[in-house]
């Protein structure tokens, strides 16, 4: 296969020439480095040891853990003999020195750092790395689901996961049977299907860890252009486990766009979307550490740290209000954004924009309060 070299934060790496990023023999898309910048900020913030990228495909992630994080061990594995390949030549282009080699793992130094590069299924090396690894990053093509289990069993118990899901689609309720295959949920359209789909996702995580008596804090989980992704960290114990399903439950939605929530084990009324997760998107002190830590560095893409602001100034309750939804299902004339939340703010509520849409606001007034703002009342 053709090459070209690209660089993006630290390293330098070669990725396979094709005209379109889902023709290549291995697959690299440059619209993901926001999505690895903020990857490896958290993990300059958490400071893991051992981290585990397990769908490399070109390394690019775990090369830019091991040039611009503490983490000490990472482990870059893919199934594809292309990307094996690709990888080790990409290990070596950033200074790695091979220590030791075999037909599906070879072993680097870079400046005194442990790369094992690994040729296999990935859930076959993390059966085989019971409780090893401080930090797992789970970024298939397509969901997560099948890497669940195995990453919760070889990441340490008080470790962290990192988890991307790229079936918007199926999150987001264009394919509902798949959704409740997948993710053994009943998924919404319309304009919170991202935020549902997002809370889904983490539900699902939730459900999967309690199995092994582990709770999850959301360290900060986010939707942008076409997939979801999670910082979790976990908590060891039965009653860490209990308290992360008390934070499961099940959304509503009429047609005049009011919703409305509930967390409970089981729906109490029908029409239920869910189960979903309900707690908070984000830790504050993770926040505030990620904002610090994007200002002292150079990172790959110059959208990043204006993203990361928008995260942390974000009211993080369940759910919000599209403006223009609410305001075409309503037959009213759609108002600016800031004159809404001025209003909403003079009534007493707290307000804020939110990522999911640049349309949509985060607050804590009801739904008429709401509707009044867009009345101009």
């Amino acid at each position: 296969m053709e090459l070209k070299e690209v660089r993006e934060g630290a390293s330098r790496f070669f990725v396979p020439e094709a005209e379109r990023i889902y023709d290549a023999p291995v697959f690299y898309n440059p619209v993901m480095a926001i999505n690895r910048d903020i990857s490896v900020l958290a993990v300059d913030v958490l400071k893991p040891s051992r981290v585990l990228d397990a769908l490399s495909a070109t390394g690019v992630r775990g090369l830019r853990y091991l040039l611009e994080t503490p983490a000490g061990e990472v482990w870059m594995n893919d199934i594809k003999e292309e990307a094996f390949r690709l990888i080790l030549r990409n290990v070596e282009l950033n200074g790695g020195k091979i220590v030791k080699s075999s037909n599906e793992r070879v072993v680097f130094d870079i400046s005194g750092k442990k790369a094992i590069v690994s040729k296999g299924d990935a859930n076959r090396l993390m059966a085989e790395k019971f409780r090893y690894f401080d930090f797992i990053d789970l970024d298939p093509f397509g969901a997560p689901v099948e890497f669940l289990d195995t990453a919760l069993r070889a990441v340490k118990r008080r470790g962290f996961l990192g988890v991307t899901a790229t079936d918007t689609g199926v999150l987001c309720g264009a394919y509902r049977n798949a959704c409740l295959r997948k993710y053994l949920a009943v998924p919404i359209r319309g304009e919170l299907c991202h935020e549902a789909g997002l809370r889904i996702l983490i539900g699902l995580v939730a459900r999967y860890a309690a199995k092994y008596d582990l709770g999850v804090k959301v360290l900060l989980a986010y939707y942008r252009d076409h997939y979801f992704r999670v910082f979790l960290g976990l908590k060891s114990g039965a009653r860490k486990a209990d308290e992360s399903l008390s934070n499961i439950g099940y959304l509503w939605q009429d047609k005049s766009g009011k919703f409305w929530y509930s967390r409970e084990f089981l729906p109490s009324e029908s029409n239920a979307y869910g189960p979903l997760w309900l707690g908070e998107l984000k830790d504050d002190d993770f926040m505030n550490s990620l904002l610090k830590k994007s200002q002292e560095v150079v990172l790959a893409s110059n959208k990043t740290l204006e993203f990361i602001r928008l995260l942390s100034d974000e009211l993080d309750v369940p759910f919000h209000y599209d403006t223009h939804a609410i305001a075409r299902r309503h037959g009213l004339e759609v108002r600016k954004l800031a004159v809404i939340m001025e209003k909403l703010e003079k009534m007493g509520y707290r307000v804020t924009r939110t990522h999911f849409s640049p349309t949509s606001i985060k607050t804590d007034a009801p739904f008429d309060a709401v509707l009044d703002a867009l009345r101009g009342l």
